[in-house]
């Protein structure tokens, strides 16, 4: 059995989102062929993530100093304990599932802030002689984006994203080994012709559901 978190960046309902009308028929796909595994949805517009700020890093500074984690102030305390659990359930999953849609050519804040939270060294790389080594060889990943324009590899504007783009280096960084992408995109910039686009990417979200 293995143990997939969804992860949503997306303020909005489903029935008001492409990449979250796509990623649920991505999951019932999954689900239908994985009777077993346990999904966890993780909604980042209504978690608790700790941005990176000088209570962290004093933090940190302290901790890799010797000094005991009760010794931390209550706002050092809590925002790294949290920082912790995350990291930790993130290296505890086996396999990932990121939705969201694109703003301004990337992905919304809280999503970076999630990025964040689990490129931890010593739980998802570690540094080397020879450069950072990923540690999490034994994963895989998806993720589902929807744009207004093309923007996926190979399309006109191609260089202006980099949502994905930062994504996949990130799952790089931390050795994830299988890195698939469903692109839902130009919707508004065709808009005549939506309703297929979000068909084809459903499709596309069935058959790779299969196999993940």
């Amino acid at each position: 059995m293995s143990t997939v978190l969804y992860i949503t960046a997306h303020p909005n309902e489903t029935e008001a989102s492409y990449s979250l009308a796509v990623g649920k028929q991505f999951l019932e796909a999954y689900q239908a062929a994985n009777p077993n595994d346990d999904i966890v949805h993780l909604d980042l517009f209504k978690m608790d993530i700790p941005r990176l700020d000088a209570d962290v890093f004093s933090a940190w500074e302290k901790l890799g100093s010797g000094t005991a984690f009760n010794e931390l102030s209550n706002a050092e305390q809590t925002k790294v304990a949290r920082l912790g659990e995350l990291v930790d359930q993130f290296v505890e999953a086996d396999k990932y599932v990121f939705v969201n849609p694109t703003w301004n050519f990337s992905y919304p804040p809280v999503l970076k802030a999630y990025i964040d939270s689990i490129c931890v060294a010593g739980k998802t790389f570690k540094y080397t002689d020879k450069g950072p080594v990923g540690l999490l060889d034994n994963k895989k990943a998806i993720h589902i984006q929807a744009s207004g324009s093309a923007l996926s590899p190979g399309s006109d504007y191609a260089d202006f994203e980099i949502g994905h783009r930062h994504l996949d280096v990130i799952m790089k960084f931390i050795g994830v080994p299988s890195f698939e992408a469903i692109f839902v995109e130009g919707m508004a910039a065709a808009a005549d012709q939506a309703r297929q686009i979000k068909e084809n990417a459903i499709q596309q979200a069935w058959n790779l559901a299969r196999t993940f």
